[in-house]
Protein backbone atom coordinates (compact mmCIF):
# COMPACT_ATOMS: atom_id res chain seq x y z
CA UNK A 1 0.00 0.00 0.00
CA UNK A 2 2.58 2.65 0.84
CA UNK A 3 4.74 1.81 -2.53
CA UNK A 4 1.71 2.34 -4.26
CA UNK A 5 0.75 5.46 -2.66
CA UNK A 6 4.40 6.55 -2.81
CA UNK A 7 4.64 5.55 -6.84
CA UNK A 8 3.43 9.16 -8.20
CA UNK A 9 3.89 11.42 -4.83
CA UNK A 10 6.44 14.02 -6.39
CA UNK A 11 4.13 15.05 -9.11
CA UNK A 12 0.75 14.45 -7.95
CA UNK A 13 1.73 16.62 -4.08
CA UNK A 14 2.71 19.51 -6.32
CA UNK A 15 -0.52 19.57 -8.28
CA UNK A 16 -2.17 19.11 -4.92
CA UNK A 17 -0.67 22.57 -3.76
CA UNK A 18 -1.57 24.31 -6.63
CA UNK A 19 -5.19 23.04 -6.03
CA UNK A 20 -5.55 23.51 -2.77
CA UNK A 21 -3.97 26.87 -2.59
CA UNK A 22 -6.16 28.06 -4.80
CA UNK A 23 -8.49 30.26 -3.24
CA UNK A 24 -8.63 33.95 -3.97
CA UNK A 25 -7.93 35.72 -0.77
CA UNK A 26 -7.23 39.42 -1.04
CA UNK A 27 -5.27 41.38 2.16
CA UNK A 28 -7.32 44.77 2.28
CA UNK A 29 -5.33 45.80 5.32
CA UNK A 30 -3.21 44.52 8.94
CA UNK A 31 -2.09 45.71 12.07
CA UNK A 32 0.66 44.17 13.60
CA UNK A 33 2.89 44.76 16.90
CA UNK A 34 6.23 43.81 18.13
CA UNK A 35 5.87 41.34 21.16
CA UNK A 36 8.91 42.67 22.02
CA UNK A 37 7.00 45.98 23.02
CA UNK A 38 8.45 48.87 20.52
CA UNK A 39 4.80 49.61 20.31
CA UNK A 40 4.57 50.00 16.68
CA UNK A 41 1.43 49.47 15.36
CA UNK A 42 1.49 48.71 11.25
CA UNK A 43 -1.75 49.22 9.12
CA UNK A 44 -1.32 48.35 5.52
CA UNK A 45 -3.98 49.02 2.63
CA UNK A 46 -6.93 50.23 5.05
CA UNK A 47 -8.96 53.50 3.86
CA UNK A 48 -11.43 53.44 6.52
CA UNK A 49 -10.61 54.57 9.83
CA UNK A 50 -11.23 51.67 12.35
CA UNK A 51 -8.86 51.29 15.00
CA UNK A 52 -7.08 48.44 16.18
CA UNK A 53 -5.77 47.34 19.91
CA UNK A 54 -2.94 45.20 20.11
CA UNK A 55 -1.77 44.44 23.33
CA UNK A 56 1.85 45.55 23.60
CA UNK A 57 1.66 48.25 21.63
CA UNK A 58 2.59 50.81 24.04
CA UNK A 59 3.20 54.19 21.76
CA UNK A 60 0.01 53.69 19.43
CA UNK A 61 2.50 55.03 16.69
CA UNK A 62 0.10 54.70 13.28
CA UNK A 63 1.84 53.89 10.08
CA UNK A 64 -0.78 53.75 7.09
CA UNK A 65 0.55 51.89 3.57
CA UNK A 66 0.63 54.87 0.84
CA UNK A 67 2.50 57.50 3.85
CA UNK A 68 5.73 58.97 2.73
CA UNK A 69 7.84 56.81 4.86
CA UNK A 70 10.88 55.40 3.60
CA UNK A 71 11.47 53.43 6.60
CA UNK A 72 8.57 51.70 6.44
CA UNK A 73 9.21 50.65 2.96
CA UNK A 74 12.20 48.98 4.21
CA UNK A 75 10.99 47.20 6.43
CA UNK A 76 8.34 45.46 4.59
CA UNK A 77 10.98 44.35 2.13
CA UNK A 78 12.30 42.13 4.82
CA UNK A 79 12.82 38.03 4.31
CA UNK A 80 9.72 35.84 4.78
CA UNK A 81 10.63 33.68 7.49
CA UNK A 82 11.44 30.94 5.29
CA UNK A 83 11.76 27.14 4.91
CA UNK A 84 13.78 26.39 7.50
CA UNK A 85 11.50 28.15 10.22
CA UNK A 86 8.31 26.53 8.54
CA UNK A 87 10.09 23.13 8.93
CA UNK A 88 10.33 23.69 12.42
CA UNK A 89 6.64 24.97 12.91
CA UNK A 90 5.14 22.02 11.55
CA UNK A 91 7.26 19.73 13.36
CA UNK A 92 6.40 21.21 16.81
CA UNK A 93 2.85 21.79 15.26
CA UNK A 94 2.82 17.94 14.39
CA UNK A 95 3.39 16.76 17.96
CA UNK A 96 -0.29 18.30 18.76
CA UNK A 97 -1.98 16.48 16.45
CA UNK A 98 -2.80 12.84 18.93
CA UNK A 99 -4.51 15.09 21.61
CA UNK A 100 -6.47 17.36 18.90
CA UNK A 101 -7.52 14.12 17.03
CA UNK A 102 -8.80 12.96 20.15
CA UNK A 103 -10.40 15.92 21.02
CA UNK A 104 -12.15 16.59 17.68
CA UNK A 105 -13.05 13.06 17.48
CA UNK A 106 -14.90 13.59 20.90
CA UNK A 107 -16.96 17.34 19.68
CA UNK A 108 -18.37 15.43 16.78
CA UNK A 109 -19.35 12.07 18.39
CA UNK A 110 -21.34 14.62 20.48
CA UNK A 111 -22.69 16.39 18.21
CA UNK A 112 -26.29 15.63 17.60
CA UNK A 113 -26.96 16.05 13.99
CA UNK A 114 -23.27 14.55 13.30
CA UNK A 115 -23.86 11.63 15.49
CA UNK A 116 -27.61 11.06 13.72
CA UNK A 117 -25.82 10.87 9.85
CA UNK A 118 -22.87 8.67 11.29
CA UNK A 119 -25.38 6.19 12.51
CA UNK A 120 -27.82 6.39 9.50
CA UNK A 121 -24.66 6.08 7.22
CA UNK A 122 -23.60 2.78 9.67
CA UNK A 123 -27.52 1.68 9.38
CA UNK A 124 -27.45 2.10 5.54
CA UNK A 125 -24.37 0.13 5.22
CA UNK A 126 -25.96 -2.71 7.46
CA UNK A 127 -28.47 -2.44 5.09
CA UNK A 128 -26.45 -2.70 1.85
CA UNK A 129 -24.72 -5.52 3.32
CA UNK A 130 -28.20 -7.56 4.68
CA UNK A 131 -30.08 -7.49 1.54
CA UNK A 132 -27.85 -8.40 -1.11
CA UNK A 133 -27.67 -5.24 -2.63
CA UNK A 134 -23.98 -4.79 -1.91
CA UNK A 135 -23.30 -8.09 -4.02
CA UNK A 136 -25.56 -7.20 -6.69
CA UNK A 137 -23.49 -4.02 -7.33
CA UNK A 138 -20.26 -5.65 -7.21
CA UNK A 139 -21.46 -7.87 -9.60
CA UNK A 140 -22.69 -4.93 -11.99
CA UNK A 141 -19.36 -3.92 -11.78
CA UNK A 142 -17.41 -7.31 -12.12
CA UNK A 143 -19.42 -7.35 -15.44
CA UNK A 144 -19.09 -3.75 -17.18
CA UNK A 145 -15.86 -2.42 -15.65
CA UNK A 146 -15.20 1.06 -16.62
CA UNK A 147 -12.33 3.02 -14.69
CA UNK A 148 -10.45 -0.39 -14.07
CA UNK A 149 -10.56 -1.33 -17.65
CA UNK A 150 -8.57 1.27 -18.23
CA UNK A 151 -5.04 0.43 -15.94
CA UNK A 152 -3.56 3.70 -16.56
CA UNK A 153 -6.41 5.85 -15.45
CA UNK A 154 -7.32 3.31 -12.43
CA UNK A 155 -3.95 4.14 -11.26
CA UNK A 156 -4.33 7.89 -11.64
CA UNK A 157 -7.30 8.09 -9.77
CA UNK A 158 -6.18 5.55 -7.20
CA UNK A 159 -3.11 7.63 -6.39
CA UNK A 160 -4.60 11.01 -6.14
CA UNK A 161 -7.63 9.36 -3.88
CA UNK A 162 -5.09 8.54 -1.54
CA UNK A 163 -4.97 9.68 2.19
CA UNK A 164 -0.67 9.35 1.33
CA UNK A 165 -1.11 11.80 -0.88
CA UNK A 166 -3.56 14.12 0.87
CA UNK A 167 -1.39 14.40 3.57
CA UNK A 168 1.90 15.01 1.29
CA UNK A 169 0.40 17.88 -0.91
CA UNK A 170 -0.99 19.38 2.81
CA UNK A 171 2.47 19.33 4.11
CA UNK A 172 4.19 21.05 1.18
CA UNK A 173 1.12 23.61 1.32
CA UNK A 174 1.91 24.60 5.19
CA UNK A 175 5.59 24.63 4.21
CA UNK A 176 4.96 26.89 1.46
CA UNK A 177 2.53 29.31 3.18
CA UNK A 178 4.72 29.52 6.35
CA UNK A 179 7.79 30.06 4.49
CA UNK A 180 6.35 32.88 2.76
CA UNK A 181 4.91 34.26 5.78
CA UNK A 182 1.12 33.93 4.58
CA UNK A 183 -0.69 33.65 8.09
CA UNK A 184 -4.22 32.48 6.05
CA UNK A 185 -2.99 29.97 3.64
CA UNK A 186 -0.47 28.23 7.02
CA UNK A 187 -3.59 27.98 8.68
CA UNK A 188 -5.53 26.68 5.86
CA UNK A 189 -3.30 24.25 5.38
CA UNK A 190 -3.04 23.10 8.76
CA UNK A 191 -6.58 22.77 8.99
CA UNK A 192 -6.61 20.28 6.20
CA UNK A 193 -3.65 18.06 8.07
CA UNK A 194 -6.20 17.73 11.30
CA UNK A 195 -9.15 17.03 9.45
CA UNK A 196 -6.63 14.64 7.51
CA UNK A 197 -6.06 13.27 10.97
CA UNK A 198 -9.51 12.78 12.44
CA UNK A 199 -10.58 10.96 9.42
CA UNK A 200 -7.32 8.45 9.40
CA UNK A 201 -7.76 7.95 12.75
CA UNK A 202 -11.42 7.29 12.87
CA UNK A 203 -11.12 4.69 9.80
CA UNK A 204 -8.00 2.90 10.97
CA UNK A 205 -10.13 2.02 14.03
CA UNK A 206 -13.31 0.90 12.18
CA UNK A 207 -11.07 -0.84 9.81
CA UNK A 208 -9.38 -3.00 12.84
CA UNK A 209 -12.60 -3.72 14.31
CA UNK A 210 -14.65 -4.68 11.60
CA UNK A 211 -11.87 -6.34 9.42
CA UNK A 212 -14.23 -7.53 6.77
CA UNK A 213 -13.36 -8.63 3.38
CA UNK A 214 -13.64 -6.50 -0.21
CA UNK A 215 -14.63 -7.89 -2.78
CA UNK A 216 -11.12 -9.10 -4.48
CA UNK A 217 -10.12 -10.81 -1.31
CA UNK A 218 -8.32 -7.93 0.78
CA UNK A 219 -8.96 -7.22 4.87
CA UNK A 220 -10.04 -4.53 5.95
CA UNK A 221 -12.79 -3.39 4.17
CA UNK A 222 -14.91 -1.30 5.83
CA UNK A 223 -14.92 1.74 5.80
CA UNK A 224 -13.16 2.83 2.16
CA UNK A 225 -10.49 5.27 3.37
CA UNK A 226 -9.73 6.38 -0.47
CA UNK A 227 -13.53 7.77 0.13
CA UNK A 228 -13.39 8.76 3.50
CA UNK A 229 -9.94 11.00 2.95
CA UNK A 230 -11.23 12.62 -0.64
CA UNK A 231 -14.51 13.61 1.21
CA UNK A 232 -12.93 14.92 4.10
CA UNK A 233 -10.79 16.76 1.16
CA UNK A 234 -13.71 18.29 -0.46
CA UNK A 235 -14.88 19.28 2.72
CA UNK A 236 -12.78 21.26 3.85
CA UNK A 237 -12.57 23.09 0.47
CA UNK A 238 -15.62 23.63 0.24
CA UNK A 239 -15.64 25.19 3.70
CA UNK A 240 -12.78 27.79 3.37
CA UNK A 241 -12.88 28.09 -0.14
CA UNK A 242 -16.82 28.08 -0.56
CA UNK A 243 -18.93 26.34 -3.92
CA UNK A 244 -16.66 27.48 -6.85
CA UNK A 245 -13.97 24.89 -5.03
CA UNK A 246 -16.03 22.88 -2.97
CA UNK A 247 -18.05 21.61 -5.92
CA UNK A 248 -15.86 20.29 -7.99
CA UNK A 249 -13.99 18.69 -5.46
CA UNK A 250 -16.73 16.81 -4.25
CA UNK A 251 -17.40 15.46 -7.88
CA UNK A 252 -13.63 14.39 -7.67
CA UNK A 253 -14.21 12.74 -3.97
CA UNK A 254 -17.48 11.30 -5.74
CA UNK A 255 -15.25 9.64 -8.68
CA UNK A 256 -13.07 8.43 -6.22
CA UNK A 257 -15.08 6.22 -4.36
CA UNK A 258 -17.21 5.50 -7.76
CA UNK A 259 -13.50 4.04 -8.41
CA UNK A 260 -13.04 1.68 -5.70
CA UNK A 261 -16.47 0.13 -6.47
CA UNK A 262 -15.42 -0.16 -10.37
CA UNK A 263 -11.80 -1.62 -8.98
CA UNK A 264 -13.51 -4.14 -6.89
CA UNK A 265 -11.61 -2.52 -3.76
CA UNK A 266 -14.39 -1.85 -1.89
CA UNK A 267 -18.45 -2.99 -1.42
CA UNK A 268 -21.13 0.33 -2.26
CA UNK A 269 -21.08 0.23 2.04
CA UNK A 270 -17.90 1.09 2.37
CA UNK A 271 -18.11 3.66 0.01
CA UNK A 272 -21.02 4.99 1.71
CA UNK A 273 -19.81 5.17 5.07
CA UNK A 274 -16.53 6.55 3.74
CA UNK A 275 -18.22 9.45 2.31
CA UNK A 276 -20.24 10.51 5.27
CA UNK A 277 -17.54 9.95 7.51
CA UNK A 278 -15.19 12.40 5.35
CA UNK A 279 -17.87 15.11 5.01
CA UNK A 280 -18.55 15.26 8.58
CA UNK A 281 -14.60 15.53 9.87
CA UNK A 282 -14.19 17.64 7.42
CA UNK A 283 -16.66 20.42 8.18
CA UNK A 284 -16.71 19.50 11.52
CA UNK A 285 -12.81 21.09 12.01
CA UNK A 286 -12.82 23.57 9.16
CA UNK A 287 -15.55 25.16 10.99
CA UNK A 288 -13.95 25.78 13.87
CA UNK A 289 -11.47 28.13 12.26
CA UNK A 290 -14.09 30.39 10.92
CA UNK A 291 -12.75 33.88 11.59
CA UNK A 292 -14.75 36.60 13.07
CA UNK A 293 -15.63 39.86 11.07
CA UNK A 294 -15.74 43.19 10.82
CA UNK A 295 -17.21 45.55 8.77
CA UNK A 296 -17.38 42.57 6.23
CA UNK A 297 -13.32 41.71 6.49
CA UNK A 298 -12.46 38.59 8.31
CA UNK A 299 -9.92 39.01 11.58
CA UNK A 300 -6.88 36.52 10.79
CA UNK A 301 -3.92 35.69 12.97
CA UNK A 302 -0.94 38.17 11.36
CA UNK A 303 2.59 37.26 11.18
CA UNK A 304 5.64 39.05 9.69
CA UNK A 305 9.13 39.64 10.12
CA UNK A 306 10.23 43.86 10.14
CA UNK A 307 12.95 45.24 10.36
CA UNK A 308 14.80 41.88 11.70
CA UNK A 309 12.49 41.99 14.41
CA UNK A 310 9.28 38.85 14.19
CA UNK A 311 5.97 40.69 14.99
CA UNK A 312 2.69 39.51 15.03
CA UNK A 313 -1.25 41.16 15.04
CA UNK A 314 -4.57 41.08 13.64
CA UNK A 315 -5.10 40.72 9.73
CA UNK A 316 -8.20 42.14 7.42
CA UNK A 317 -8.73 40.08 4.61
CA UNK A 318 -11.80 40.29 2.23
CA UNK A 319 -12.51 37.87 -1.12
CA UNK A 320 -13.73 39.92 -3.78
Amino acid sequence: MFLSWAKGLGFVAVVGVFVLAGGCQHVEGRASYSPEGSGVVELEGAESSEGVVSEGATSGEIVSEGATSEATASERTASPPGLGAAAGSLAERIWSLPGVVIEDSKEIVRSEGNLFWLLAAAGGSIALRQSGADDRIDDSFRDNPWISSNKGWDEFVYQVGGPGVHFAASGIWYLSAAAKGDPVGTRNAWTMLEALSVTGAATLALKLIINDETPNGKNLAWPSGHTSSSFTVAAVLDELYGPAVGIPAYLGAGFVGYRMMDARDHWASDVLFGAVLGYIVGHHVAQKYHSPEVAGFRLVPYNDVVADRYVTGVGFVKAF
